[in-house]
This record gives structure tokens, sequence and C-alpha cells, in this order.
């Protein structure tokens, strides 16, 4: 191989940013998710001050996640680290309220334990609400990172910069897409296979509100596709399977498809 081409990328390796090891941002995740819920722990905490050994180490790695990103952060890494820690509240809170909301709207939840343990839809939202807090504290890479985790394991993409609302539910969530300027209010509810993303827009429209906001009590189902920042779908409507939208839904719509022209298959003659 030319030897040019090793000079040139040994260049590039020693300009590149600095980066956070994806290990460690799993861990991390992982161990967040325990101190959290018990229902992710691999230990069982028989005292208060074993789980509080287990937040401060694994506290210690998100510093040092911050740390590696430190060029890059508007704030220095001790003060975004120490903001984060204060939304972990906050974050308990709404996350909370999205199980209850799972365990209430799903026939099939037995309870509050099988939604946070088994539920992909759950732990798909416990990572987006995780990785928007980092978001909005101006964090760049990582929440796209954990974003990925979530992604990757359960099939739910959900870009960071998503604002969701409380009391969110997704049902199934395989192949579910939420774009970066997604809103979406209180009590919404969707299935498997939907899509809130853009319309095709050029690179320099990347700032401007590219995705659709759904306002608080709607229900979409399962391969719905709904696209455009100025696309509002109201409160308290019901966005029926495989629709198409791209524009905006009054409030207490009920949009679907209906096929009035089926007919039994009948033999065709040769």
């Amino acid at each position: 191989m030319d030897s040019q081409f090793f000079t040139d990328r040994f260049a590039a390796h020693l300009a590149a940013d600095e980066l956070p090891s994806p290990g460690l941002v799993e861990e991390w995740l992982g161990g967040t998710m325990q101190f959290l819920f018990p229902e992710f722990s691999s230990v069982r905490f028989t005292t208060e001050r074993g789980l509080r050994l287990h937040y401060q180490t694994n506290n210690l790695k998100l510093y040092t996640i911050l740390d590696t990103l430190k060029e890059q952060l508007k704030n220095p890494a001790g003060e975004v680290h120490t903001a984060f820690e204060g939304e972990l509240v906050n974050i308990y809170a709404a996350l909370s309220e999205d199980a209850d909301a799972i365990l209430s709207g799903d026939p099939a939840a037995r309870n509050r334990t099988e939604v946070i343990s088994t539920y992909p839809g759950f732990y798909a939202l416990a990572v987006h609400r995780i990785a928007h807090a980092l978001c909005r504290l101006g964090v760049p890479l990582l929440p796209r990172m954990l974003s990925e985790v979530a992604h990757q394991r359960t099939g739910v993409e959900i870009h960071p910069g998503a604002t969701i609302g409380r009391r969110f539910c997704i049902d199934h969530g395989t192949g579910i897409v939420i774009g970066e300027t997604v809103m979406i209010g209180d009590d919404v509810k969707i299935y498997q296979g939907v899509t809130l993303g853009a319309l095709s827009v050029r690179k320099d429209m990347a700032r401007t509100k590219r995705h659709p906001t759904i306002e608080d009590k709607v229900v979409i189902y399962a391969g719905a596709t709904i696209l455009g920042g100025a696309t509002v779908i109201g409160e308290n409507s019901i966005i029926g399977g495989n629709t198409w939208i791209v524009e905006s839904v009054p409030a207490r719509s009920r949009i679907y498809y209906k096929n009035t022209t089926a007919r039994p298959l009948v033999p065709r003659e040769d």
C-alpha cells in the first residue's frame, strides 16, 4: 500500500478530537439505570451506604467522560457534572410517571416491575430522558452515543434533542423514529413503526424546526408517518395505522384509511 496513505492516516489520527470510550459510556449508562431502578441492578443493595458507594463510583465515570469532552463544552466539566446530578431527581420522576402510564395503558402489563425490566419502549425512553438532559446542558456527542445504545438494543431511535412530555407511552416500540426537533405533549401514546420525521430540507435549515409537534393526549397507531416542522397534530386526536400526514390536524380528529372496496379473493380463471 502507498506509504503516503499511511502518513495521511497518521496525521488524521493526530488531529482528531479525543472521544469518550464507548465502553465507558455504556458502563456509566448501565450504572445510572441500576441506581435509578433496582430492576436493572445485578446487585441487591442491602445498605444505603452500598448504594451511595455505587453511585459515587459510577458518577466518577461521568466526570471522566465529560473531562474528555472539555474542549467542546460550553461550561467547565465540573459545572456540567453538577448540573446533571441536579437533573436526576426530575428524570426519575418523569420515568416513574412513564412506567405508570405504560402499565395502565397496556392490558398485557402485569406490574411496574415487568414494565421497567422488560419493555423496550420504557428502556428507550429512559435513555432518552438521560440523553436529553445532557443535550440541554450543551454536552456534545455523548447524548448521541447514548441514544445509539438504546437504538441498537430496542430498535427505537429517538434523537436526544426531541422534547417529550410527561406520561409518554411507547407500545411494542420496534421501528419507531423520533426526530431532533419533534415536540410531544403529555399523555401521548405511540405504537411500533411510527415515524415523526422531517420533510426534505436543505442543510442550511438544520437549525430550524423540521419535525412535527404532537399535542397532548394523542394516540398514533402502528406504521403512521408524520412529517414536517409546521405539522401539528391537535390534542386528543387519533392517528390510524399506516397513515401519511404532512399537514396539520385539528384537535379531536380521527385520521385513518378505510378500504371500502375489499372483496374476497376469487380463483383466477386462466
